[in-house]
């Protein structure tokens, strides 16, 4: 049967794999195709399948039935990939500069094939090999400003808004994110990862009852507050990039929630690089303020010009939305750094650092600045005093 009738699932081979390109007629006539399974993420199968005669390639990717990186033994919804599909359509839709066109999905085999990316790189992997892309943080800032507005209720309208709110819950995926960000790195968790040199500190963040309630103030957040679709998982592990292009992808994790856990996102992974790079981290600085410079001054353009709220079309409400994300954004920028030192799923850009010592130092900046952020995201009223707290932990 031909996979494109396949109903029922099956995990794809590459013989598979370039079975359906070949059925999609995505090449010339009689391509010389060739297939690899490249998948390095924790739950899925990415298949890179190229025709050898013209260079052309594909993207195919697959939900498996368990998060890939534990095994079987931790099962997983497949609906997740139909929730990542019509996310990056989504997405596409309103920022396509910096999203993979998507050529066709598959709900029943859990499959997206898409735009190949493999003329750029893994942004996490380019900066930790000494790339800058100038460009990166304007672009994000572009990117966020588009998708946080257009699929609010600013940008959408009530209506519309709450019917993407119910095409995009994702109760599996969210429960990840509530249980590696809000919960586990705050008690001594089995799924806690950290090096011995770290226990006195990780301890003392473990007894810190008021991080804690400001962790539970932010979960609550994420929980209940359904203001735009998020992608849900971006880092710079999700964002590939070179000096010109940037694209977003892996929305599997989308959902609708608080605008300012994207930002927190980019805003955490850009720190990683600011906290490393202590010859260099005036570059990543300049990428953290480019990104919400960008972000505001777009999102605000967006707000007078496209809002579909008449009564919300006011400068002083605008300034409280803004204040509001960027209050948000602190605060889920600290859980992603503590989360990504001690939880489950490290981030190279500290892994990597080879001598302990140095390691370990990073480490301990990364908790430090987490919990400020935390505890005084309230405090911190603008960009600068944003800077200010990240220099002063440096």
């Amino acid at each position: 049967m031909s996979l494109l009738k396949q109903t029922t699932y099956q995990p794809l081979t590459e013989t598979s794999a370039t079975e359906l390109a070949l059925a999609l007629n995505l090449f010339s006539d009689n391509p010389e195709l060739s297939c690899k399974e490249i998948g390095d993420g924790n739950l899925n199968l990415v298949f890179h399948i190229v025709d050898d005669k013209n260079r052309k390639g594909v993207i195919i990717k697959q939900a498996l039935p368990y998060a890939k990186v534990v095994g079987e033994s931790w099962p997983l919804t497949l609906k997740r990939a139909k929730i990542e599909a019509d996310a990056l359509l989504t997405f596409g839709s309103i920022a396509p500069k910096y999203v993979p066109e998507v050529y066709y999905t598959n709900d029943v085999l859990a499959v997206t094939v898409m735009e190949d990316l493999s003329h750029l790189l893994i942004a996490r992997k380019g900066f930790i090999k000494g790339e800058t892309y100038p460009l990166l943080s304007q672009h994000l800032g572009e990117y966020l400003s588009k998708t946080l507005f257009f699929t609010s209720d600013y940008g959408l309208g009530p209506s519309i808004k709450k019917e993407q709110v119910q095409k995009f819950i994702n109760p599996e995926l969210c429960k990840i994110t509530e249980d590696l960000i809000f919960n586990d790195p705050f008690f001594d968790a089995e799924t806690n990862e950290f090096e011995a040199g770290l226990r006195t500190t990780v301890e003392a963040l473990w007894k810190d009852d008021e991080l804690k309630f400001h962790v539970n103030v932010l979960k609550k957040s994420f929980l209940t507050e359904a203001e735009v679709l998020l992608h849900g998982d971006l880092h710079t592990g999700s964002i590939f990039a070179n000096d010109s292009e940037t694209k977003v992808i892996d929305p599997e994790f989308a959902f609708y929630g608080p605008a300012g856990f994207d930002i927190g996102q980019v805003f955490a992974n850009l720190l990683f690089q600011v906290i490393v790079n202590e010859q260099n981290h005036v570059l990543f600085i300049n990428h953290l303020e480019t990104v919400w410079n960008v972000f505001e001054e777009q999102y605000k353009h967006l707000w007078n010009t496209e809002n579909k709220e008449n009564l919300a079309q006011t400068s002083t409400f605008l300034n409280y939305i803004l204040a509001k994300f960027f209050e948000d954004a602190l605060g889920f920028t600290g859980c992603e750094l503590i989360r990504r030192t001690i939880g489950l799923a490290h981030v190279a850009d500290l892994d990597s650092i080879e001598e302990e010592k140095t390691r370990l130092a990073a480490k301990r900046k990364t908790l430090e600045l987490g919990g400020i952020l935390i505890k005084q995201r309230k405090e911190i009223k603008n960009l600068g005093a944003f800077i200010g707290t990240v220099k002063g932990v440096l």
